[in-house]
């Protein structure tokens, strides 16, 4: 019988997990509590605590992974090798553990005969001065400002900007349906559908979990929707969630902007998570000017 007691990601657990969450810096959009309750069912997520810390078990096509561990500096190397444990007598495996930040890295300070330790560009995550996109003064946002001025000119009258709550569930779930319909992609993982499962589940639980979200109507109708986490020890707003209808120009740059004036004015940092390898996302991301990228590497045991 296993030692190891593995647990679900579950909302009722949301304040204990928290405080493991809080006890360490939130170096990148992995050591954000919210996202991981949009991906748990993505990833099968499941975890082993002993109170004090935990770490992770995955499972994604029938690859088995863990992430940074989740405690205080002082214990990384402590919840590495309890992984590592797991991997070895109750898997099986060899560990493989993804996504890791670097200051993570440099703290195990892993020896290169027993592990292989690879930069992952796909997942660096794009940090921002928030100052600087809530403002988007100067030349290189000059674009930008031409796409919100265009918005402004064509629905000027005719659109509300406002703060949703878990009362506005309903309306925020088919807005999501119909964002997904508009999208013309062959994905055989089913991640926009697990991802955009995970984002109803916490939006209905919203009220209790530390997270903000933000709604721009047009004419009455929900036509963009964004969702984000601020950390005020790290002065950083992270954005998970951001929808808005395509064809209307200008509406993208506008709820970025509107999100961070409205619910983040004093956050000094924007964290906008990683862009997975996809052209189109990564130039999306490069056209707002990140002041620097947040690095991940994964870790294999040789």
């Amino acid at each position: 019988m296993s030692r190891y007691e593995l647990k679900e990601v579950k909302y009722e657990d949301y304040w204990e997990l928290r405080k493991l969450f809080s006890l360490r810096y939130a170096q990148t959009c992995e050591n954000i509590i919210t996202n991981s309750y949009i991906w748990k069912d993505y990833y099968k997520a499941r975890y082993v605590t002993d109170g004090e810390g935990l770490f992770w078990i995955y499972q994604l096509q029938g690859e088995y992974f863990t992430a940074s561990p989740v405690c205080s500096d002082r214990n990384v190397e402590k919840y590495f090798l309890m992984a590592k444990e797991y991997f070895n007598q109750e898997l099986k495996k060899k560990l493989v553990m993804y996504t890791v930040d670097e200051k993570l890295v440099e703290q195990l300070k892993l020896s290169e005969s027993q592990y292989t330790v690879e930069e992952d560009r796909r997942y660096f995550d794009y940090v921002y001065d928030a100052e600087a996109l809530r403002k988007l003064a100067g030349k290189k946002y000059h674009k930008k400002k031409n796409h919100i001025n265009a918005f402004h000119k064509e629905y000027d009258g005719r659109y509300q900007c406002r703060i949703m709550t878990e009362s506005d569930a309903k309306l925020i779930s088919e807005y999501l349906d119909k964002w997904h319909s508009m999208r013309e992609i062959d994905d055989e993982y089913r991640r926009d559908e697990y991802e955009l499962q995970g984002i109803k589940e916490l939006v209905t639980h919203s009220g209790n979990i530390n997270m903000d979200m933000f709604g721009v109507f047009i004419d009455g109708k929900l036509e963009a929707f964004t969702l984000g986490t601020y950390l005020k020890r790290e002065e950083t707003a992270y954005i998970h969630v951001e929808k808005a209808n395509p064809e209307i120009r200008g509406l993208y740059p506008f709820v970025n902007q509107q999100f961070l004036i409205q619910c983040f004015p004093t956050a000094k940092l924007v964290n906008r998570e990683d862009d997975m390898g996809l052209e189109g996302l990564r130039k999306a991301k490069m056209s707002y000017n990140p002041c620097y990228m947040a690095k991940k590497f994964n870790i294999y045991e040789k």
